[in-house]
């Protein structure tokens, strides 16, 4: 689905979104903002790059980094409700990555993705194994997200 298609149809069912993301760095914001009035869906973002930004910005409890990192489900389920909760959005989307070429471990390697998003049924992510360069696996990880808001959104309702 294109971001007309989903600006579309928040709009016509009068939803709003919100972001909470990563190593996309706010392109995630940038492709929900670019049409002419998206102001009637989406309320805003932050970008929280580090630990520090996830538990200050987003209320992350530090314990749920260190348990389970900051590229893991449960740390994007968590960034998603957040974003939710303080734009006072309708649903939250969320991303956390390792792009690379750096930044990876045995058990995170490079191109390493989640996306997260949460409305008030919960919260529900989208793992994913990236394998391009590090502004490749950004789009992607872009693309994963919005894909995943996507399949959230009501079906439009017909008139007849």
């Amino acid at each position: 689905m294109t971001i007309e298609q989903i600006a579309e149809r928040l709009t016509t069912a009068g939803l709003t979104v919100a972001v909470a993301e990563s190593a996309t760095g706010g392109l995630l914001s940038a492709e929900l903002s670019r049409l002419p009035g998206s102001s009637a869906y989406f309320r805003g973002g932050i970008v929280a790059y580090d630990a520090t930004s996830k538990t200050q910005l987003l209320g992350i409890p530090l314990s749920l980094l260190e348990e389970h990192g900051s590229v893991s489900a449960a740390a994007c389920n968590a960034m998603a409700e957040a974003a939710r909760r303080l734009f006072q959005a309708d649903f939250g989307l969320a991303e956390t990555s390792i792009s690379g070429p750096n930044g990876a471990t045995d058990s995170k390697p490079v191109g390493l993705s989640y996306v997260a998003v949460a409305s008030a049924k919960g919260a529900q992510f989208r793992k994913s194994h990236l394998r391009g360069s590090r502004q490749q696996n950004r789009q992607a990880a872009t693309t994963s997200a919005l894909d995943l808001l996507a399949s959230s959104l009501p079906l439009p309702t017909s008139d007849s």
